[in-house]
């Protein structure tokens, strides 16, 4: 069955696209089937990936107002190997276009029916706010990966999406959990980082992945060349830490 994972946070600048990107190469690495969908109206993640979003003839605009199917929406990355739902600019649009439309949540969830079952995962990557782009991955999803920055207002951030998804699950998502929670830019020489590390471990216990992400200079390079780390610098301590990540999140669904 399909894992279709949003990788969502409403706080911003926590490494949300950065680990899409990074995990979609690091789970093709495994020899397993990807598609990351992109959800940013600033594409960040379609630029990770190697693909111009200035020069996109078709987006998950398209996809979402219906005028494109997902088989024509898609693009085979160079050189990561996964697929992309691309996006730009245009899906800023869309929550308005969509606001008087009966179904709106589920716009993403049915374009993905006709080829989910082409892949192993899917990977949702989600604007930092709370918005109709946002539920439409969180409708589409059945696991929610969380990325936290080990940083004093991480707490408090984390306890109001808890209270957001366990809303989305009790009305248009009932089969939606939270994944895990991923620790990023992990600086372990400092007590901060310990201390709200600690902090997440105990109260949210195995819901806290094992792995942990580092600031990494290669890490921070790779998307101004348009590749995620694996094939930036497949040595360097940020590609090592994706690839460790996918090995955790394979064992943990027991794929």
């Amino acid at each position: 069955m399909t894992k279709i994972f949003a990788v969502t946070n409403q706080k911003g600048g926590v490494g949300k696209t950065t680990t899409c990107v990074n995990l979609a190469a690091s789970l093709i690495a495994t020899k397993r089937k990807v598609l990351l969908v992109d959800m940013d109206p600033q594409g960040h993640a379609t630029l990770g990936s190697g693909v111009d979003k200035k020069d996109l003839k078709l987006s998950v605009y398209d996809l979402l107002m219906g005028e494109a199917s997902a088989e024509d929406v898609r693009l085979k990355t160079d050189p990561a190997g996964y697929d992309l739902l691309p996006a730009n600019v245009d899906l800023a649009g869309a929550e308005v276009n969509l606001i008087n439309e009966p179904q709106r949540e589920r716009r993403l969830a049915e374009a993905l029916d006709s080829i989910k079952k082409e892949y192993d995962f899917i990977l949702i990557d989600c604007p930092p706010s709370l918005n109709l782009l946002t539920i439409n991955a969180l409708t589409a999803a059945r696991g929610v990966l969380v990325p936290v920055q080990c940083e004093y207002y991480a707490l408090e951030g984390l306890a109001s999406l808890l209270d957001t998804l366990k809303r989305v699950a009790s009305t248009v998502n009932p089969g939606l959990e939270v994944m895990g929670i991923l620790r990023t830019m992990y600086d372990p020489r400092t007590s901060l980082t310990q201390d709200v590390s600690n902090q997440l471990t105990e109260y949210f216990k195995d819901q806290v992945l094992g792995t942990v992400i580092p600031r990494n200079v290669r890490l921070a390079e790779a998307p101004s060349y348009g590749m995620p780390v694996l094939s930036y610098d497949a040595k360097s301590k940020g590609s090592l830490a994706y690839l460790a990540l996918a090995g955790e999140i394979l064992r943990r669904n027991s794929l």
